[in-house]
């Protein structure tokens, strides 16, 4: 059951979030991205703290715009580590930089970052971290499952009882579809 459901409505940060965001499915690429990079600085610190930074990490990441992200190079990183608006983790900040790259070849190889997604679901979450770990980097099991969570790929974004369960239901999220259903055209 999300403790999110519990604590999130009526929160200036969390609220709105939790009630437009949290466990929809995404199939922008640039959207999907942010995701990614959110979950990855989120390790070690409170949602809110990225929640907060979330402006900051867009403007830092040129609106996640992965072309632009994955040709980033040492002049970036150092822009990157001294902008005080975003998480400065050397090792965050390159793994966001590799992982562009990685969605460039997922274009190559899938038609993007939602397909390559697609192609893969359903996945129990520990073959989902296997598969994210052998593409991305600092993508351990809890920055999976809530990047999984929070785009609609694993089920338990929202408890049954949660107003919002139902809207994320009616958006027709992965978990709720079989492979053949997403993995067919159209």
């Amino acid at each position: 059951m999300s403790e999110y459901c519990n604590v999130a409505p009526g929160h200036p940060l969390h609220g709105p979030y939790h009630d437009t965001e949290y466990g929809f499915p995404i199939t922008s690429e640039a959207d999907l991205f942010e995701r990614l990079v959110l979950e990855i600085n989120q390790a070690g610190l409170s949602w809110l703290t990225v929640l907060k930074k979330r402006d900051a990490f867009r403007h830092a990441f040129d609106h996640f715009e992965v072309d632009r992200v994955a040709a980033y190079g040492d002049e970036e990183r150092a822009r990157l580590l001294n902008d005080a608006g975003i998480i400065r983790h050397r090792q965050k900040i390159d793994a966001v930089i590799h992982n562009a790259q990685v969605l460039q070849q997922l274009r190559v190889s899938h038609g993007g970052f939602e397909a390559w997604l697609n192609a893969h679901h359903p996945l129990p979450h520990a073959q989902w971290v296997k598969l994210f770990r052998r593409h991305f980097r600092f993508t351990g099991p809890e920055i999976v499952k809530e990047f999984l969570m929070s785009t609609g790929y694993l089920p338990g974004a929202h408890h049954d009882q949660c107003p919002v369960q139902q809207q994320v239901l009616a958006a027709s999220p992965a978990w709720t579809q079989t492979a053949s259903d997403t993995n067919s055209p159209g």
